[in-house]
Protein backbone atom coordinates (compact mmCIF):
# COMPACT_ATOMS: atom_id res chain seq x y z
CA UNK A 1 0.00 0.00 0.00
CA UNK A 2 1.32 3.55 -0.78
CA UNK A 3 2.31 5.68 1.62
CA UNK A 4 1.21 9.32 1.48
CA UNK A 5 3.37 12.45 2.84
CA UNK A 6 1.28 14.18 5.40
CA UNK A 7 -0.01 17.58 3.75
CA UNK A 8 1.88 20.42 5.29
CA UNK A 9 0.17 22.28 8.17
CA UNK A 10 -0.65 26.09 8.07
CA UNK A 11 1.85 26.95 10.44
CA UNK A 12 4.44 24.84 7.78
CA UNK A 13 3.74 26.40 4.98
CA UNK A 14 4.17 30.19 6.79
CA UNK A 15 7.56 29.23 7.93
CA UNK A 16 8.81 28.10 4.76
CA UNK A 17 7.38 31.23 3.06
CA UNK A 18 9.16 33.38 5.39
CA UNK A 19 12.39 31.43 5.03
CA UNK A 20 11.86 32.20 1.36
CA UNK A 21 11.49 35.69 1.62
CA UNK A 22 14.49 36.07 4.11
CA UNK A 23 16.46 35.03 1.10
CA UNK A 24 14.74 36.58 -1.49
CA UNK A 25 13.70 39.77 -0.74
CA UNK A 26 16.58 42.84 0.15
CA UNK A 27 18.19 42.92 3.40
CA UNK A 28 16.51 44.90 6.39
CA UNK A 29 12.81 44.73 4.33
CA UNK A 30 11.28 42.21 6.76
CA UNK A 31 12.57 43.50 10.03
CA UNK A 32 11.71 47.10 8.67
CA UNK A 33 8.15 46.13 8.26
CA UNK A 34 7.85 44.54 11.57
CA UNK A 35 9.16 47.67 13.00
CA UNK A 36 6.59 49.60 11.13
CA UNK A 37 8.80 51.50 9.16
CA UNK A 38 7.57 52.51 6.44
CA UNK A 39 10.07 55.34 4.86
CA UNK A 40 12.79 52.16 4.98
CA UNK A 41 9.94 49.81 3.40
CA UNK A 42 9.25 52.67 0.53
CA UNK A 43 12.83 53.39 -0.11
CA UNK A 44 13.78 49.47 -0.24
CA UNK A 45 10.76 48.82 -2.57
CA UNK A 46 12.49 51.53 -5.27
CA UNK A 47 15.88 50.14 -5.13
CA UNK A 48 14.31 46.54 -5.72
CA UNK A 49 14.56 45.31 -9.45
CA UNK A 50 11.20 44.92 -10.15
CA UNK A 51 11.27 42.50 -13.47
CA UNK A 52 13.80 40.23 -11.48
CA UNK A 53 11.80 39.91 -8.64
CA UNK A 54 8.81 39.25 -10.66
CA UNK A 55 10.69 36.36 -12.44
CA UNK A 56 11.96 34.68 -8.84
CA UNK A 57 8.47 35.13 -7.53
CA UNK A 58 6.89 33.39 -9.82
CA UNK A 59 8.75 30.33 -10.55
CA UNK A 60 9.17 29.61 -6.50
CA UNK A 61 5.34 29.27 -7.05
CA UNK A 62 3.78 32.14 -4.55
CA UNK A 63 2.88 34.25 -7.47
CA UNK A 64 0.24 31.62 -8.31
CA UNK A 65 0.54 29.08 -5.35
CA UNK A 66 -2.89 27.22 -6.67
CA UNK A 67 -1.68 26.12 -9.63
CA UNK A 68 0.14 22.75 -10.35
CA UNK A 69 3.64 22.71 -10.20
CA UNK A 70 4.02 21.25 -13.14
CA UNK A 71 3.56 23.90 -15.03
CA UNK A 72 6.71 25.83 -14.02
CA UNK A 73 4.01 28.64 -12.03
CA UNK A 74 2.75 27.01 -8.81
CA UNK A 75 2.85 25.37 -5.35
CA UNK A 76 -0.18 22.54 -5.86
CA UNK A 77 -2.15 24.34 -2.67
CA UNK A 78 -5.69 24.12 -2.21
CA UNK A 79 -7.12 27.67 -1.63
CA UNK A 80 -7.13 27.10 2.24
CA UNK A 81 -3.13 26.10 1.79
CA UNK A 82 -2.92 29.08 -0.38
CA UNK A 83 -4.49 31.61 1.76
CA UNK A 84 -1.73 31.02 4.85
CA UNK A 85 0.49 31.51 2.24
CA UNK A 86 -0.91 34.86 1.32
CA UNK A 87 -1.22 36.42 4.65
CA UNK A 88 2.92 36.02 4.87
CA UNK A 89 3.24 37.74 2.08
CA UNK A 90 0.28 40.10 2.16
CA UNK A 91 1.88 41.03 5.97
CA UNK A 92 5.53 41.39 4.57
CA UNK A 93 4.25 43.90 1.45
CA UNK A 94 5.72 41.60 -1.44
CA UNK A 95 5.60 43.18 -4.67
CA UNK A 96 3.00 41.19 -7.09
CA UNK A 97 3.02 40.89 -10.87
CA UNK A 98 0.82 43.43 -12.36
CA UNK A 99 -0.02 40.62 -14.92
CA UNK A 100 -3.87 40.54 -12.79
CA UNK A 101 -5.79 39.98 -15.51
CA UNK A 102 -3.77 36.97 -16.96
CA UNK A 103 -3.34 35.55 -13.38
CA UNK A 104 -6.55 36.56 -12.65
CA UNK A 105 -8.67 35.13 -15.61
CA UNK A 106 -6.22 33.84 -18.24
CA UNK A 107 -4.65 31.75 -16.26
CA UNK A 108 -7.61 29.81 -14.44
CA UNK A 109 -9.08 29.82 -18.19
CA UNK A 110 -6.00 28.05 -19.43
CA UNK A 111 -6.32 25.54 -16.68
CA UNK A 112 -9.60 24.88 -17.11
CA UNK A 113 -9.51 23.97 -20.98
CA UNK A 114 -6.17 24.06 -22.66
CA UNK A 115 -3.92 21.26 -23.90
CA UNK A 116 -0.80 20.21 -21.40
CA UNK A 117 0.79 21.81 -24.95
CA UNK A 118 -0.87 25.13 -23.95
CA UNK A 119 -0.29 24.77 -20.20
CA UNK A 120 3.26 24.50 -20.26
CA UNK A 121 3.80 27.12 -22.60
CA UNK A 122 1.68 29.69 -21.21
CA UNK A 123 1.44 29.40 -17.74
CA UNK A 124 5.01 29.97 -16.39
CA UNK A 125 5.73 33.44 -18.38
CA UNK A 126 2.30 34.27 -17.45
CA UNK A 127 2.64 34.00 -13.69
CA UNK A 128 6.56 35.91 -14.24
CA UNK A 129 5.12 38.96 -15.21
CA UNK A 130 7.12 38.21 -18.96
CA UNK A 131 4.15 38.03 -21.26
CA UNK A 132 1.47 40.41 -20.12
CA UNK A 133 -2.06 39.03 -21.06
CA UNK A 134 -5.52 41.12 -21.81
CA UNK A 135 -8.69 40.16 -22.26
CA UNK A 136 -10.44 41.13 -25.75
CA UNK A 137 -14.69 40.52 -25.30
CA UNK A 138 -16.47 43.78 -25.37
CA UNK A 139 -16.88 45.36 -28.79
CA UNK A 140 -18.47 48.78 -29.54
CA UNK A 141 -21.89 47.09 -30.35
CA UNK A 142 -21.77 43.83 -28.11
CA UNK A 143 -20.62 45.07 -23.89
CA UNK A 144 -23.25 43.99 -21.89
CA UNK A 145 -24.13 41.64 -24.30
CA UNK A 146 -20.91 39.79 -24.67
CA UNK A 147 -22.51 36.96 -26.89
CA UNK A 148 -23.60 39.50 -29.43
CA UNK A 149 -20.31 40.22 -31.19
CA UNK A 150 -19.57 40.58 -34.15
CA UNK A 151 -15.09 40.04 -34.91
CA UNK A 152 -14.93 37.42 -37.13
CA UNK A 153 -12.83 34.08 -37.31
CA UNK A 154 -12.92 32.57 -40.60
CA UNK A 155 -10.37 29.35 -40.62
CA UNK A 156 -8.17 28.86 -43.70
CA UNK A 157 -6.12 25.50 -42.99
CA UNK A 158 -4.61 25.12 -39.69
CA UNK A 159 -5.26 29.06 -39.16
CA UNK A 160 -7.74 31.26 -38.34
CA UNK A 161 -8.38 34.63 -40.32
CA UNK A 162 -9.83 37.52 -37.93
CA UNK A 163 -11.68 40.74 -38.86
CA UNK A 164 -13.19 43.04 -36.61
CA UNK A 165 -13.07 45.58 -33.49
CA UNK A 166 -12.73 45.50 -29.56
CA UNK A 167 -12.64 47.83 -27.18
CA UNK A 168 -12.33 48.57 -23.10
CA UNK A 169 -9.28 46.50 -23.33
CA UNK A 170 -7.02 47.31 -20.39
CA UNK A 171 -3.26 46.48 -20.74
CA UNK A 172 -3.23 45.79 -24.87
CA UNK A 173 -0.52 48.03 -25.57
CA UNK A 174 1.56 45.82 -23.04
CA UNK A 175 0.30 42.88 -23.69
CA UNK A 176 1.96 39.71 -25.12
CA UNK A 177 -1.38 37.63 -25.52
CA UNK A 178 -4.92 38.44 -25.72
CA UNK A 179 -7.97 36.55 -25.09
CA UNK A 180 -9.94 36.33 -28.15
CA UNK A 181 -13.66 35.78 -28.52
CA UNK A 182 -14.91 35.44 -32.08
CA UNK A 183 -18.11 34.43 -33.73
CA UNK A 184 -16.51 31.22 -36.42
CA UNK A 185 -20.49 30.23 -37.50
CA UNK A 186 -22.90 33.39 -37.95
CA UNK A 187 -25.75 30.96 -38.74
CA UNK A 188 -26.11 29.80 -35.31
CA UNK A 189 -27.85 31.43 -32.13
CA UNK A 190 -25.42 33.88 -30.80
CA UNK A 191 -24.04 31.79 -27.84
CA UNK A 192 -23.41 28.80 -29.88
CA UNK A 193 -21.34 30.22 -33.21
CA UNK A 194 -18.56 31.60 -30.71
CA UNK A 195 -14.96 30.21 -30.40
CA UNK A 196 -12.35 31.39 -28.02
CA UNK A 197 -8.72 31.54 -28.68
CA UNK A 198 -5.04 32.95 -27.16
CA UNK A 199 -4.32 35.75 -29.79
CA UNK A 200 -0.62 36.91 -29.78
CA UNK A 201 -0.81 40.73 -29.59
CA UNK A 202 2.16 41.28 -31.98
CA UNK A 203 0.87 39.62 -34.57
CA UNK A 204 0.57 41.38 -38.28
CA UNK A 205 -3.19 42.48 -38.49
CA UNK A 206 -3.23 43.49 -34.76
CA UNK A 207 -3.60 47.20 -34.35
CA UNK A 208 -3.57 48.99 -30.62
CA UNK A 209 -4.72 52.80 -29.78
CA UNK A 210 -4.85 53.66 -26.80
CA UNK A 211 -8.02 55.63 -24.86
CA UNK A 212 -7.13 58.47 -22.38
CA UNK A 213 -9.25 58.11 -19.39
CA UNK A 214 -10.64 61.44 -16.74
CA UNK A 215 -7.29 60.38 -14.73
CA UNK A 216 -5.39 61.33 -17.93
CA UNK A 217 -3.67 57.96 -17.72
CA UNK A 218 -4.56 55.69 -20.72
CA UNK A 219 -5.31 51.75 -19.18
CA UNK A 220 -7.87 50.94 -22.00
CA UNK A 221 -7.13 50.42 -25.39
CA UNK A 222 -9.47 50.14 -28.33
CA UNK A 223 -7.58 46.95 -30.80
CA UNK A 224 -8.49 46.41 -34.82
CA UNK A 225 -8.09 42.97 -36.55
CA UNK A 226 -7.28 43.75 -39.97
CA UNK A 227 -6.92 39.65 -41.47
CA UNK A 228 -4.77 38.51 -37.98
CA UNK A 229 -4.14 35.39 -37.96
CA UNK A 230 -3.76 33.32 -35.24
CA UNK A 231 -2.86 29.20 -35.20
CA UNK A 232 -5.50 26.52 -34.44
CA UNK A 233 -2.92 25.33 -31.82
CA UNK A 234 -3.92 28.80 -29.70
CA UNK A 235 -7.71 27.65 -29.66
CA UNK A 236 -9.18 26.79 -26.17
CA UNK A 237 -12.16 24.41 -26.09
CA UNK A 238 -14.05 23.17 -29.05
CA UNK A 239 -14.91 25.48 -32.43
CA UNK A 240 -17.94 27.08 -31.73
CA UNK A 241 -18.21 26.48 -27.72
CA UNK A 242 -16.32 29.43 -27.12
CA UNK A 243 -19.45 30.68 -25.02
CA UNK A 244 -18.98 28.14 -22.40
CA UNK A 245 -15.13 28.75 -22.50
CA UNK A 246 -15.75 32.73 -22.06
CA UNK A 247 -18.01 31.84 -18.78
CA UNK A 248 -15.15 30.33 -17.20
CA UNK A 249 -13.05 33.55 -17.51
CA UNK A 250 -15.85 36.12 -16.59
CA UNK A 251 -16.64 34.16 -13.54
CA UNK A 252 -12.90 34.41 -12.66
CA UNK A 253 -12.86 37.95 -13.81
CA UNK A 254 -15.64 39.05 -11.14
CA UNK A 255 -13.62 36.53 -8.22
CA UNK A 256 -10.28 39.39 -9.45
CA UNK A 257 -12.51 42.38 -8.85
CA UNK A 258 -13.98 41.52 -5.67
CA UNK A 259 -11.39 39.29 -3.79
CA UNK A 260 -9.08 40.19 -1.77
CA UNK A 261 -6.71 40.82 -4.77
CA UNK A 262 -8.69 43.93 -5.77
CA UNK A 263 -7.95 47.07 -6.28
CA UNK A 264 -10.58 47.90 -4.08
CA UNK A 265 -11.89 46.46 -0.53
CA UNK A 266 -11.48 49.34 2.36
CA UNK A 267 -8.69 51.21 -0.16
CA UNK A 268 -8.55 54.82 -0.55
CA UNK A 269 -5.16 55.72 -2.79
CA UNK A 270 -3.84 52.10 -2.20
CA UNK A 271 -4.38 52.86 1.90
CA UNK A 272 -6.13 51.09 4.39
CA UNK A 273 -9.50 52.51 5.67
CA UNK A 274 -7.52 53.17 9.23
CA UNK A 275 -5.00 55.65 7.62
CA UNK A 276 -8.32 57.87 6.22
CA UNK A 277 -9.52 57.60 9.47
CA UNK A 278 -6.14 58.96 11.29
CA UNK A 279 -5.82 61.66 8.75
CA UNK A 280 -8.64 63.23 9.61
CA UNK A 281 -9.27 62.58 12.77
CA UNK A 282 -10.42 63.72 15.13
CA UNK A 283 -13.68 63.93 13.05
CA UNK A 284 -16.54 66.04 14.76
CA UNK A 285 -19.35 66.32 12.35
CA UNK A 286 -21.88 63.93 13.38
CA UNK A 287 -23.00 63.11 9.56
CA UNK A 288 -19.20 62.59 8.20
CA UNK A 289 -18.64 60.46 11.40
CA UNK A 290 -21.60 58.15 10.68
CA UNK A 291 -20.42 57.98 6.72
CA UNK A 292 -17.05 56.42 7.90
CA UNK A 293 -19.04 54.18 10.37
CA UNK A 294 -20.97 53.31 7.54
CA UNK A 295 -18.07 52.69 5.02
CA UNK A 296 -16.17 50.23 7.92
CA UNK A 297 -19.35 48.41 8.54
CA UNK A 298 -19.39 47.68 4.59
CA UNK A 299 -15.79 47.39 4.09
CA UNK A 300 -16.35 44.08 6.63
CA UNK A 301 -19.04 42.45 4.83
CA UNK A 302 -17.14 42.85 1.83
CA UNK A 303 -14.66 40.52 3.63
CA UNK A 304 -16.97 37.84 4.94
CA UNK A 305 -18.82 37.43 1.62
CA UNK A 306 -15.30 37.13 0.00
CA UNK A 307 -14.21 34.58 3.06
CA UNK A 308 -17.76 32.90 1.94
CA UNK A 309 -16.56 32.56 -1.67
CA UNK A 310 -13.22 31.59 -0.64
CA UNK A 311 -14.65 28.56 1.51
CA UNK A 312 -16.83 27.31 -1.15
CA UNK A 313 -13.90 26.72 -3.57
CA UNK A 314 -11.68 25.65 -0.94
CA UNK A 315 -14.27 22.73 -1.21
CA UNK A 316 -13.27 22.26 -5.09
CA UNK A 317 -15.95 24.12 -6.53
CA UNK A 318 -15.40 26.58 -9.20
CA UNK A 319 -15.92 30.14 -9.33
CA UNK A 320 -20.01 30.43 -9.85
CA UNK A 321 -22.27 33.82 -9.23
CA UNK A 322 -21.01 34.65 -5.60
CA UNK A 323 -18.67 36.24 -7.62
CA UNK A 324 -20.85 38.82 -8.70
CA UNK A 325 -22.46 39.89 -5.26
CA UNK A 326 -19.28 40.85 -3.86
CA UNK A 327 -18.55 42.37 -7.52
CA UNK A 328 -21.41 44.17 -7.45
CA UNK A 329 -20.68 45.14 -3.34
CA UNK A 330 -17.08 46.18 -4.26
CA UNK A 331 -17.74 48.51 -7.19
CA UNK A 332 -20.59 50.17 -5.03
CA UNK A 333 -18.60 50.53 -2.31
CA UNK A 334 -15.96 51.54 -3.16
CA UNK A 335 -17.21 54.61 -5.40
CA UNK A 336 -18.95 56.03 -1.91
CA UNK A 337 -15.70 55.47 -0.04
CA UNK A 338 -14.03 57.59 -2.50
CA UNK A 339 -16.43 60.28 -2.63
CA UNK A 340 -16.33 60.03 1.47
CA UNK A 341 -12.23 60.56 0.47
CA UNK A 342 -12.35 63.45 -1.58
CA UNK A 343 -14.95 65.25 0.92
CA UNK A 344 -12.84 65.02 3.84
CA UNK A 345 -10.38 66.85 1.65
CA UNK A 346 -12.46 69.81 1.20
CA UNK A 347 -10.31 72.24 -0.67
CA UNK A 348 -7.81 70.00 -1.51
CA UNK A 349 -10.20 67.59 -2.92
CA UNK A 350 -10.85 70.39 -5.83
CA UNK A 351 -7.50 70.95 -6.49
CA UNK A 352 -3.86 69.73 -5.66
CA UNK A 353 -0.51 70.76 -7.19
CA UNK A 354 2.38 68.29 -8.44
CA UNK A 355 0.25 66.81 -11.02
CA UNK A 356 0.47 66.93 -14.47
CA UNK A 357 1.22 65.52 -18.18
CA UNK A 358 3.89 64.51 -19.32
CA UNK A 359 4.84 65.09 -23.50
CA UNK A 360 6.28 62.62 -25.82
CA UNK A 361 6.03 59.08 -24.96
CA UNK A 362 4.90 59.35 -21.63
CA UNK A 363 1.50 60.91 -22.25
CA UNK A 364 -1.52 60.01 -20.58
CA UNK A 365 0.55 59.40 -17.67
CA UNK A 366 0.40 61.50 -14.20
CA UNK A 367 2.92 62.31 -12.04
CA UNK A 368 2.13 62.60 -8.60
CA UNK A 369 5.21 64.49 -5.85
CA UNK A 370 6.26 62.23 -3.55
CA UNK A 371 5.16 64.18 -0.71
CA UNK A 372 1.74 65.12 -1.26
CA UNK A 373 -0.97 62.47 -1.48
CA UNK A 374 -3.92 64.88 -2.18
CA UNK A 375 -3.24 63.30 -5.94
CA UNK A 376 -3.41 59.65 -5.33
CA UNK A 377 -7.00 60.63 -3.34
CA UNK A 378 -8.58 62.81 -6.14
CA UNK A 379 -7.03 60.49 -8.23
CA UNK A 380 -8.90 57.29 -6.51
CA UNK A 381 -11.76 58.96 -6.78
CA UNK A 382 -11.83 59.59 -10.53
CA UNK A 383 -11.03 56.15 -11.44
CA UNK A 384 -13.69 54.84 -9.18
CA UNK A 385 -16.27 56.17 -11.77
CA UNK A 386 -15.25 53.01 -14.08
CA UNK A 387 -16.17 50.41 -10.96
CA UNK A 388 -19.07 50.01 -11.65
CA UNK A 389 -18.89 49.40 -15.07
CA UNK A 390 -16.00 47.35 -15.80
CA UNK A 391 -16.12 43.85 -15.90
CA UNK A 392 -19.77 43.87 -15.72
CA UNK A 393 -22.14 46.93 -15.29
CA UNK A 394 -23.70 46.38 -11.98
CA UNK A 395 -27.48 46.37 -13.75
CA UNK A 396 -25.42 43.30 -15.45
CA UNK A 397 -24.45 42.16 -11.82
CA UNK A 398 -28.22 42.28 -10.80
CA UNK A 399 -29.55 40.50 -13.40
CA UNK A 400 -27.12 37.54 -12.63
CA UNK A 401 -27.84 37.47 -9.05
CA UNK A 402 -31.61 37.83 -9.82
CA UNK A 403 -31.56 35.19 -12.09
CA UNK A 404 -28.60 32.35 -11.02
CA UNK A 405 -28.83 32.96 -6.91
CA UNK A 406 -32.63 34.29 -6.77
CA UNK A 407 -33.90 32.17 -9.20
CA UNK A 408 -36.07 34.83 -11.09
CA UNK A 409 -37.30 34.69 -14.86
CA UNK A 410 -34.54 35.67 -17.34
CA UNK A 411 -34.95 39.19 -19.01
CA UNK A 412 -36.52 38.55 -22.57
CA UNK A 413 -34.51 37.95 -25.54
CA UNK A 414 -35.79 37.23 -28.53
CA UNK A 415 -32.49 37.22 -30.28
CA UNK A 416 -31.55 34.14 -27.98
CA UNK A 417 -32.69 31.74 -30.34
CA UNK A 418 -32.56 33.22 -33.62
CA UNK A 419 -29.39 32.91 -36.29
CA UNK A 420 -27.08 35.58 -35.52
CA UNK A 421 -26.92 36.30 -38.63
CA UNK A 422 -30.59 37.52 -38.53
CA UNK A 423 -30.88 39.48 -35.28
CA UNK A 424 -31.33 42.89 -35.77
CA UNK A 425 -28.71 45.35 -35.43
CA UNK A 426 -27.68 49.03 -35.21
CA UNK A 427 -25.63 49.86 -38.98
Amino acid sequence: MAVHAAAPSAEQLQEQTRAWLAQELPPGWMDAVDAGDDAKVAALRKDLDYADWCIRFGEAGYATPTWPAEYGAGLSLTPGEAKAVNDVLNHYRVPRPFNIIGIGMGGPTVLAWGTEEQKHRLLRPLATNQEIWCQLFSEPGAGSDVAGLATRAVRDGDEWVVNGQKVWTTLAHLAKWGMLVTRTNPDLPKHRGLSYFIIDMHAPGVTIRPLVQITGEAEFNEVFFDDARVPDSMRLGEVGDGWRVSVTTLMNERVSLSGAGSVGGDAVGGSPLQKLIDRHKPVADLLTRQRLAQAYIESRLIRISNQRAAARRKSGAEAGPEGSITKLQQAEFNQRLQKLAVDLEGANGVAWEGVGLHGGDDVGTFVPTDTDDHYAIARGFLRAQANSIEGGTSNIMRNILGERVLGLPKEPDTSRELPWSEVPRNG
